[in-house]
C-alpha cells in the first residue's frame, strides 16, 4: 500500500473479500501492473499502478483498518 498524497510505500496489505471481488481485483491487477516504487526490493511482489478506491468493513472503534474486509472497489 502507498500513501495517496505522496505515493510513498507504507506497508503490505492483506485483502479479505468474496470470490467475485477477488476475481475482479486480480483482473485489474493484471491489466494495470506497474514498476516497483523507488528503493523497493521485493521481487515476488506484484506492483499495481495507483487508482483503486476500496470500500472496506472493519472493527468499530478502531483508528486503523484492523481486521478489514474488502466489500467493493472502483477505479479512481
Amino acid at each position: 500500500m502507498a500513501d495517496r498524497t505522496t505515493g510513498r510505500y507504507v506497508g503490505s496489505a492483506f485483502i479479505n473479500s468474496s470470490h467475485a471481488i477477488r476475481e475482479r481485483l486480480w483482473k485489474r491487477v493484471q491489466e494495470h501492473a506497474g514498476p516497483a516504487p523507488k528503493g523497493m526490493m521485493r521481487p515476488a511482489t506484484q506492483w499495481v499502478k495507483p487508482g483503486i478506491i476500496g470500500r472496506v468493513k472493519h472493527l468499530r472503534g478502531e483508528e486503523d483498518l484492523r481486521h478489514a474486509s474488502l466489500q467493493d472497489f472502483r477505479e479512481e
